[in-house]
């Protein structure tokens, strides 16, 4: 039997100007990660390999993806 997925979001969370969060929750999947929204955690989530949930961490972090 599997163990169950244990989805987490970050101490670092923030709030948006609404009062609302903005925020993914993360898990650690049998070989892969999986992300999704932590407001909408039923509409499913993406599910990526350890090396690219790792580059997507670091543009993230180095604020690469920035709008």
């Amino acid at each position: 039997m599997s163990e169950p997925v244990v989805w987490r979001k970050s101490s670092r969370s923030g709030s948006g100007g609404d009062g609302g969060e903005e925020c993914v929750e993360i898990a650690a999947l049998a070989e892969e990660r999986g992300i999704r929204d932590s407001k909408a955690p039923d509409a499913g989530h993406l599910t990526l390999s350890s090396e690219s949930f790792t580059r997507l961490v670091t543009r993230v972090k180095r604020g690469e993806l920035h709008q």
